[in-house]
């Protein structure tokens, strides 16, 4: 019976972060796009967030956010949502569930805590700036 079902893979779709300047916050913050650099249009997208983790030996946790597009056109990008400054300590983790044609795809990406480090960042497609990226 499982073998009967197939888990379709997430391939050119993912999640980057990136820091950019905010005039309403008047500093740098963390903006999470969603890439989708796949020839194919994705459909009824669906991004639930949550950032979780132990800080000063305790365990916390963020409510859920959700954020749904109808559509995400091949090779462009959306932006998700800005990940506060508080819960950069945190793993910051985003389940993407979307529909190419009739089949639906997820995954999830996590942004691991203090995840802005020298290393982690490289050039983001179809943006051609800075970020983390989550694959």
């Amino acid at each position: 019976m499982k073998s009967d079902i197939t888990i379709p893979q997430v391939e050119n779709v993912f999640l980057a972060a990136i820091h950019e300047w905010s005039d309403d916050f008047m500093e740098k913050i963390w903006n999470v796009y969603l890439i989708n650099d796949s020839d194919f249009d994705i459909e009824s997208v669906m991004v639930v967030s949550k950032a979780f983790g132990t800080l000063d030996g305790e365990m916390k946790k963020t409510s859920l956010l959700r954020h749904a597009f109808l559509k995400v056109p091949a090779v462009s990008v959306v932006k998700i949502e800005m990940i506060e400054k508080s819960v950069l300590q945190l793993n910051n983790e985003f389940m993407l569930t979307y529909f190419i044609e009739n089949t639906l795809y997820d995954k999830r990406f996590i942004f691991k805590k203090n995840f802005a480090t020298e290393s982690e960042i490289e050039e983001v497609p179809i943006l051609f700036v800075d970020g983390v990226i989550v694959r």
